[in-house]
């Protein structure tokens, strides 16, 4: 098994069950976290439309 972030082969079984090195883990976990942070919903976009509607 490799790593599906960097390719680099996975050495333990902890690393094959996650699919990630450790360092990419936490690469991998840190991107996931800023993209959900990033995201609005419908809701939001729907308000936001409504208040710059002219």
């Amino acid at each position: 098994m490799v790593c599906n972030r960097c390719n680099r082969k996975l050495k333990t079984l902890k690393s094959i069950e996650a699919g990630y090195g450790p360092t990419c883990k936490r690469k991998q976990e840190e991107a996931d976290a800023e993209f959900l942070r990033i995201q609005i919903t419908m809701d939001e976009e729907l308000a936001y439309q409504e208040k710059v509607k002219r």
